[in-house]
């Protein structure tokens, strides 16, 4: 199984995710997707999950929880769009996954793309795919393609998205 990892759109849908994306059978979104429109497009390409970010609106709220637990290939994910980083979750954060026992842990919201081990939380995979959208300090737009085999995460890509599109 391959998922497609992204966060922090901030209302703006990058013209490479459609080809970055092609072929995955889940897309996960971490947040601050910015409108419903950007998870409609992500929707068309693959069936999506996300949670909502501080900077979504009420509808996106409705649409969304701000904590997911998701089962892919036998994977379990936990995914939250703040959560700190490695070495200095926060609380909510380390206390989902000392509930939860997942594979995989998905966030966003620092715009830092990061992918580790947590070795404090029995080596669960830390995924924060950075960011997709314009706003924020971020220089490079990220997302992540990430394959899981026999029920766990193997094969983390980081792509780097076109820097061409910056132009508004």
């Amino acid at each position: 199984m391959t998922v497609g990892i992204v966060s922090d759109t901030h209302g703006w849908f990058h013209p490479e995710l459609p080809n970055v994306f092609s072929g995955v059978d889940r897309i996960l979104h971490a947040g601050d997707i910015g409108n419903e429109e950007i998870l409609d497009r992500f929707e068309r390409i693959a069936p999506t999950s996300a949670v909502f970010g501080n900077v979504d609106g009420e509808k996106l709220r409705k649409r969304c929880p701000e904590v997911l637990e998701v089962e892919l290939d036998d994977c379990r994910v936990v995914m939250m769009h703040i959560a700190g980083r490695p070495g200095r979750l926060r609380p909510e954060a380390a206390s989902e996954i000392r509930r939860a026992k997942p594979d995989m842990f998905v966030c966003g919201h620092s715009h830092i793309l990061q992918i580790e081990r947590l070795m404090s939380h029995n080596g669960v995979l830390f995924v924060n795919p950075g960011a997709a959208g314009r706003q924020g300090l971020h220089r490079v737009k990220t997302c992540v393609r990430l394959s899981i085999k026999d029920g766990k995460p193997e094969k983390a890509e980081v792509v780097h998205l076109d820097e061409d599109s910056n132009a508004p």
